[in-house]
């Protein structure tokens, strides 16, 4: 695929965009801005005991490239198993239900850059709006590992949900995961309202 980077370390920024669909929910990922390059296409498998996502390198979903699954069936507070396309994990994410009652908190790893952090909405404003009205308020998560930003998820105004994420570089230059920060947007996108 032509805007799939090599290093998954590399990559900047993304756009992720919600695209219309009867019976699934489908995400696009695109390098750079919602104008870029298609990166991968995203479903999430309805009707499924565990909350599971695949990302797919086409359009015609024959080749995944990555995703997230649930580690147990209808718990508020599980985590989520990031893996690449042969399963190997990756990464994983989790919503915080105790500290998400007035702000969506979420923690994140990704033991092959030895990071693990945490992030939530940067408004309470914001997030006590969205729990008393279904408008798609622009919602804003801030990341970091231990002082340092490592991700920010900014919703954008549409009629779908559509989201700009930036992926700043640590001090030594790396950048988290774009393939794990991809599966947290989407999962910030699927879980906001649980």
């Amino acid at each position: 695929m032509s805007g799939y980077p090599n290093d998954p370390t590399s990559l900047e920024r993304f756009a992720l965009k919600q695209r219309l669909s009867m019976m699934t929910n489908r995400f696009e990922v695109r390098a750079g801005g919602a104008d870029g390059p298609l990166l991968a296409v995203a479903q999430q498998k309805r009707l499924a005991m565990r909350e599971q996502v695949t990302f797919f390198a086409d359009e015609d979903r024959s080749q995944p490239l990555f995703g997230f699954k649930a580690r147990s069936v209808m718990d508020l507070g599980t985590t989520y198993d990031v893996t690449d396309g042969a399963g190997a994990p990756i990464g994983w994410f989790k919503k915080e239900f105790g500290q998400s009652m007035l702000r969506s908190t979420f923690s994140v790893g990704v033991p092959h850059q030895g990071l693990e952090g945490s992030g939530q909405e940067r408004s309470q404003l914001i997030a006590l709006l969205r729990r008393f009205s279904d408008f798609s308020w622009p919602v804003h998560f801030d990341f970091t590992a231990g002082d340092v930003p490592i991700m920010s998820i900014e919703r954008q105004w549409s009629l779908r949900d559509a989201y700009d994420v930036q992926l700043p570089a640590a001090p030594h230059g790396a950048r988290m995961d774009w393939r794990v920060a991809a599966c947290l947007a989407v999962g910030c996108d699927v879980l906001l309202s649980r």
